[in-house]
């Protein structure tokens, strides 16, 4: 909790500071930002462009025959099943069910509502086709396969399945799985171990203590800036098989930090950039990024790893090698089987 907090506290800084000119136009300081965000208040500049926004959307309604605002437009039904669907998956995780079963179980609740509102809530898609003029084409005809005409309202509907496969990113999918392929590979030459033996010197054997940890932290946040965080986790699990429970927070935090130095960082900064560019926003580069990222980065690094290294409930011993007593070995054993 407290390495986040730091992390929020300091990206907020930095985004007043570097986008406060975007985030609040026409602003004099730091005490009229505060007033609008607590307050409501208002720059000349602001509403301005609140003007200019309902007008074009006024125009857009109007443009399309759709004269009334939509009502249901705020949370509807859905958006608080589904809110409530997150909520409980998040009080399970903290409860320290299996995160497996719990993941599987959120995200299956998840499609049955989605699928559900689709099926029985969401309007048809006019499949309406119109020539060059602007004119409707009559409705293509369908034959099954005795050559006897199907009538529209005798058509199979659109099965879930086939609807959620269409929404799939296998491109993603094939991403992660030549990552994972690659690691894996990687894992068996023993060069990561070499590297990490290498890199760590004198702090191999005591990567987690202090100073060494933040020699170590560095150490993953670049290896996750060249092959991503999610493989760099992957590596170091094969490359320290006997690591504590405290080593792996001192990773989590590290890999998961690392992702904001650099857009190849994470998998998800490619992920927003490629969909903004989809929708034709590519202003999300580098570039862009750069300059945000890497202070960012770097200051949320150290403050969150120092508060991990002060403050911290994580046994720093191994299971595995039997090195932890009383009841967390004894929870170990229990939940994986085995005499460690």
């Amino acid at each position: 909790v407290l390495p986040v907090i730091a992390a929020t506290f300091i990206n907020a800084v930095m985004m007043f500071i570097y986008y406060g000119k975007e985030l609040f136009p026409g602003s004099s300081g730091i005490m009229e930002n505060w007033g609008i965000m607590f307050f409501g208040n208002r720059t000349p500049e602001m509403l301005a462009q609140e003007h200019a926004y309902l007008a074009k959307e006024a125009a857009e309604r109007e443009a399309s025959g759709e004269m009334e605002v939509d009502e249901n437009a705020g949370w509807t039904l859905w958006s608080k099943l589904q809110v409530l669907v997150v909520c409980s998956f998040l009080v399970c995780f903290a409860m320290g069910l299996d995160v497996s079963v719990v993941s599987i179980c959120a995200g299956s609740i998840l499609m049955v509502i989605a699928s559900y509102k689709r099926q029985h809530y969401d309007p048809k898609p006019d499949n309406t086709e119109y020539d060059a003029e602007g004119n409707e084409l009559p409705a293509k005809k369908t034959y099954d396969m005795e050559g006897n005409e199907i009538l529209p309202e005798e058509e199979e509907l659109v099965t879930e399945s086939e609807t959620t496969l269409t929404e799939v990113d296998y491109g993603l999918l094939m991403l992660f799985i030549g990552q994972f392929l690659l690691i894996g590979s990687f894992d068996d030459t023993g060069v990561p171990q070499a590297f990490f033996s290498k890199t760590m010197g004198g702090c191999a054997e005591q990567m987690t203590s202090v100073p060494c940890v933040y020699w170590f932290v560095m150490i993953v946040t670049i290896l996750s800036n060249i092959a991503s965080n999610v493989p760099v986790c992957q590596m170091l699990a094969a490359t320290f098989p006997y690591a504590t429970p405290y080593d792996w927070m001192q990773v989590s935090f590290s890999a998961t930090i690392a992702g904001n130095l650099t857009m190849l960082g994470s998998a998800a900064n490619m992920i927003v950039a490629f969909q903004a560019a989809k929708v034709g926003d590519r202003t999300f580069t580098s570039e862009r990024h750069a300059p945000f990222g890497i202070p960012s980065t770097l200051l949320c690094l150290y403050a969150g790893t120092f508060l991990l290294s002060m403050v911290h409930f994580s046994p720093e011993c191994s299971v595995k090698l039997g090195t932890c007593e009383g009841d967390y070995n004894a929870d170990y054993n229990a939940d994986y089987g085995g005499n460690y």
